[in-house]
């Protein structure tokens, strides 16, 4: 272990901290909500690596550069303080985002099963995988990131609390509740420019 058991979960705390600070900037669409993500994301890295959840840990990397790449787009789109545009994918699009986020879901899992002692590695990718999947279509500010998100926040609780990662499971049960008013506000945000 390079952190003692005691500053890990400290860490933990202020990371989940800052995720929920994250996620209730994301829900009213602020491009600001990316800074807490970093932020929180960054901290994660080292607590899933001391967990053994080697692909979450490396998830984490992905994380930081897929923020601030939506930073950038979600800036593009509106600037710092505007609430950006959204849409919902078409049909044929669900289905190539679906068929590429099982596969790589799959592969990863087998990947950590045969080559790392990761603790539960076909929870641990399919959870990571579709998180890849949710972070894209986040970046690109389409609705059905918040159902993906609300998919792996079930299944990120039972995993933490499988791994003793309390705090996490507690944040990842407020990302739900967040993810469904998430899903609702931008749902409502999409239908009102659809109107106008």
């Amino acid at each position: 272990m390079i952190l003692d058991a005691e500053t890990l979960k400290l860490l933990e705390w202020v990371a989940a901290g800052l995720g929920l600070i994250n996620i209730a900037l994301l829900i009213f669409r602020s491009p600001w909500n990316f800074a807490f993500a970093i932020l929180s994301v960054s901290i994660y890295v080292f607590i899933f690596f001391e967990s053994r959840l080697y692909a979450e840990s490396g998830l984490q990397v992905f994380y930081i550069a897929a923020n601030l790449w939506g930073w950038y787009l979600w800036r593009k789109a509106g600037g710092d303080d505007a609430r950006v545009p959204v849409r919902w994918l078409d049909w044929p699009s669900r289905v190539v985002w679906l068929t590429v986020t099982a596969a790589l879901s799959l592969n990863l899992g087998w990947a950590m099963h045969r080559y790392t002692n990761a603790a539960m590695p076909f929870a641990d990718s399919a959870i990571a995988g579709a998180s890849v999947a949710a972070q894209l279509l986040l970046g690109f500010r389409r609705i059905e990131n918040w159902v993906l998100w609300i998919a792996v926040d079930v299944a990120a609780v039972l995993l933490y609390i499988n791994r003793g990662l309390y705090p996490t499971a507690g944040l990842y049960g407020g990302m739900l509740v967040m993810s469904l008013v998430g899903l609702k506000e931008w749902i409502e945000a999409e239908r009102r420019s659809r109107a106008a």
